[in-house]
């Protein structure tokens, strides 16, 4: 079966490199679809099935022609898929980029990320280091450039020596690794960021020795020479001041997923069978291991509490501030804080398999994902250095040409730098990724699993939303609404409910249990019932202590009355009619109203009637609805201020789904809509020029959602309804819906906001680099300028899009 991996990439700084990084795994035999997430610098790639490899290949084959894929079939198309593996790391290394060797074995995840961090803690290393050389070295060398004369003996031989020596320095030692990868990138016909600069400041070094080749050649007198060794120099240490700055904001932008991670313990205590504890680490626990969890500690996986109770912080995966209550038989989940108790649990998932673990892939998957508005600077991005080359050379063409003398071969040599440094795709490259990648971990936090790019800029545009009933508007169970005993019966309401729930117990049906749960918050009695016979579609009748209880449809209650009156035999013959006014007559001690008057009020209110036979005579009635969520109305009136308007689709009936609508404040509802019929009213919203978001729980949805612009599951639904969705609310429950659709509208403002900038900043930035105002205006740039202003570009981008770890929901 296909299988995705992740490897590390580190070096990737733009959009070139991004296209180089995934042409160069494309073309690796057995690679099916790459993705790259640069703010993370990670590939997914996908690994195909049988993918070849040499002598393994025909075996995984073979394997497969014989049917059954066994042990020896496994082992070979897993050794096709390291092979595999070990390919792809080979091209991206030979694309001029690193991949560190543990992360890829796949047998030991956890040595591989602290492989990647231990990487990247070594680039950050070596970055600040080259930073603080060159810094250190440009500085006296923009005192003795910049001088002008201030200090005559700057200005003789061993000042400008002094000079070249200083800037010769910092080319060679800081400014290496552009030149390395910039030489990669042009070998393999691909010029980026680094071989923009690498040509700019070669340039500006090769210009510099020349000039002062031929003036010591003349004894150091006559004019001048023009040298640009401090411009080589700055340039340099300002791209690795941007460098810098950029990697501390992509640290912070990749703390949106990672610090999802560091919420679970370093070890946890697992009990052995003579009840001793060994402290392993959290990814070696398997389910029906048996954990400690101390007061203060963090749990280390899903499971269930088997001894002790305490009360648990859940906040992370619920949005409860306060604890839960949690003894045996609590469920409970990785990176929840144990507070008051000791508890013992046993573990049901662990690692990449819990629901921290699930959220924290989610999260991680989704930041690689591109959106659709990234497109245009994708477009842009793929010919952008050639074309900054193109304008660059002519620029150079143009000035020597309007002035072939010395001097004038200088400016257009200044000129030519100017607009090699200023241009930056990187910019580019960044502005949509960083965002989406900060608004998926913001996202992540808020309880809203965006599934990457195209989801968010999806959200963004909704302007409808069609809502399911059941578990969506409501919580998915019925619950009492009403207990009614027949008047002149001596008995008391929470008699006549613990009656009828004593007999529920017997049975599974999601009405029985509702009475069960009410009887329990009541703290009511119940009794084991007897003698229990059920009439599936009808009730429920049985013993309960020394007294003959049915609980049913009116159908089956007015079957129980009259068996009892013997006149069972009557009823039958009389038929429809017969059995409607038998009902009639039965239930007219109940006083308050005549029976279809009863129910018709009943249905009016959307609850559902059971009545209760006690001893062959009617005893009330009981109503139970699934009323609308209470937050139901707050959601729909925030939705209807952000100008998104609300449909209910239900398969339930009419004036049961009236009446949830109608306490939600929604005025559109389809009801008794079947699946299918659903997704053909979002396809009619669609086509009438809606954007439609269809939000849902169950199996029922799961067409729906994936016919909507926007499929948005709750955290509760099935996993149907999840796979089948671009958006889980995975806490919040409805209330994270206009949450969601705030957050993509702000992401999408800050991704055209980034796009905007960065497009403005080169169409006029490479203009004025390239002195096309000069003549005019006087307007110009030099080299030490363009590369402040380039650098400053990406890190600007970045930091528009770290705004977005202050959003708050309106509400």
């Amino acid at each position: 079966m296909t299988k995705f991996i992740e490897l590390p990439v580190l070096g990737m700084t733009c959009a070139a490199c991004v296209r180089r990084v995934e042409k160069a795994m494309a073309a690796v035999p057995g690679v099916g679809t790459t993705e790259i997430n640069l703010p993370l610098s990670l590939a997914r790639i996908e690994l195909l099935p049988a993918a070849p490899a040499p002598g393994v290949a025909n075996s995984v084959t073979d394997g497969a022609i014989g049917g059954a894929i066994g042990p020896t079939d496994e082992a070979a198309a897993a050794a096709a898929r390291s092979a595999t593996l070990l390919a792809v790391a080979a091209a991206i290394r030979d694309a001029g980029y690193e991949v560190p060797d543990d992360a890829l074995h796949p047998a030991a995840p956890m040595a591989a990320e602290q492989a990647t961090a231990a990487a990247e803690l070594q680039s950050a290393r070596a970055l600040r280091r080259d930073l603080a050389i060159s810094l250190l070295v440009t500085s006296p060398l923009l005192v003795l450039a910049m001088s002008h004369g201030a200090w005559p003996a700057l200005s003789t031989w061993p000042g400008l020596v002094a000079q070249a020596v200083l800037g010769t320095a910092v080319v060679v030692g800081p400014g290496r690794r552009f030149f390395s990868a910039g030489l990669r990138a042009l070998r393999h016909r691909a010029p980026d960021m680094n071989a923009l600069i690498a040509l700019g400041c070669g340039a500006s070094w090769l210009v510099s020795m020349v000039e002062l080749g031929f003036h010591l050649r003349h004894g150091g007198h006559g004019a001048m020479p023009g040298l640009y060794f401090e411009a080589a120099a700055a340039i340099i240490t300002f791209v690795l001041l941007g460098k810098w700055l950029e990697a501390r904001a992509r640290q912070r932008v990749a703390a949106a997923v990672t610090h999802l991670a560091a919420l679970l313990p370093k070890q946890a205590a697992r009990l052995t069978e003579d009840h001793r504890e060994e402290l392993v680490d959290p990814s070696a626990l398997v389910p029906g291991d048996r954990v400690r969890i101390r007061p203060g500690e963090q749990l280390p996986a899903d499971g269930t509490v088997l001894e002790g109770e305490s009360t648990v912080d859940e906040s992370l995966l619920t949005g409860e501030s306060a604890a839960i209550d949690k003894s045996e038989g609590s469920p409970v989940y990785a990176g929840a804080t144990n507070h008051s108790g000791t508890l013992i649990m046993r573990v049901a998932r662990s690692g990449a398999e819990t629901t921290l673990g699930r959220i924290a892939a989610a999260v991680q998957a989704a930041q690689g994902q591109k959106a659709p508005i990234a497109r245009l600077a994708d477009k842009v991005s793929a010919v952008f250095v050639p074309v900054v080359l193109a304008l660059a050379t002519v620029t150079f063409l143009a000035w020597a040409l309007a002035d072939p003398s010395t001097a004038g071969l200088l400016v257009a040599v200044e000129r030519f730098v100017a607009v090699l440094v200023i241009a930056c795709p990187c910019a580019l490259g960044l502005a949509t990724p960083a965002a989406v990648a900060v608004a998926t971990g913001r996202g992540a936090e808020l309880g809203v699993l965006f599934r990457g790019g195209p989801a968010l800029e999806a959200a963004s545009h909704i302007d409808t939303v069609c809502l399911d009933k059941t578990g969506t508007l409501t919580a998915g169970a019925p619950s009492v609404t009403m207990v009614e005993v027949a008047p002149g019966l001596d008995l008391a309401p929470g008699e006549l409910l613990s009656l009828a729930a004593s007999l529920e117990q017997a049975s599974e049906h999601p009405l029985g249990r509702a009475l069960v749960r009410e009887a329990h918050r009541r703290e009511l009695r119940l009794r084991s019932p007897q003698e229990v016979a059920v009439e599936p579609g009808g009730g429920i009748a049985g013993m309960v202590g020394a007294r003959r209880v049915s609980v049913g449809n009116l159908r089956h209650a007015t079957a129980a009355v009259a068996a009892a009156r013997g006149a069972a035999g009557e009823a039958g013959a009389a038929g429809a009619a017969g059995e409607a006014g038998a009902a009639s007559e039965a239930l007219a001690p109940l006083g308050a109203a005549p029976p279809a008057e009863l129910a018709a009020r009943l249905a009016s209110e959307g609850a559902t009637p059971l009545w209760i036979v006690l001893d062959g005579a009617w005893a009330g009635v009981i109503g139970l609805s699934e009323p609308a969520l209470p937050e139901a109305a707050a959601v729909i009136a925030r939705l209807r201020a952000m100008g998104v308007s609300a449909q209910m689709i239900t398969g339930d009936h009419p004036a049961a789904a009236a009446a949830v609508a109608s306490a939600a404040g929604i005025d559109v509802v389809h009801s008794q809509v079947r699946p299918l019929d659903k997704a053909k009213l979002v396809e009619q919203a669609r086509a009438g020029g809606r954007r439609v978001a269809m939000v849902g729980d169950g199996v029922n949805d799961a067409v729906a959602l994936a016919a909507a612009d926007l499929g948005v599951a709750m955290g509760s639904g099935t996993d149907v309804a999840v796979a089948a969705s671009d958006v889980t609310l995975v806490r919040g429950g409805l209330a994270a819906l206009p949450t969601a659709l705030e957050l993509a509208r702000a992401t999408l403002h800050t991704i055209r906001a980034n796009l905007f900038w960065a497009f403005v900043y080169n169409a006029v930035g490479i203009p004025v680099a390239a002195g096309v105002f000069a003549p005019f205006t006087g307007w110009q740039l030099s080299p030490v300028l363009a590369s402040a202003a380039m650098s400053l570009s990406s890190v600007s981008v970045l930091l528009s899009s770290l705004r977005l770890l202050r959003f708050r929901p309106s509400v």
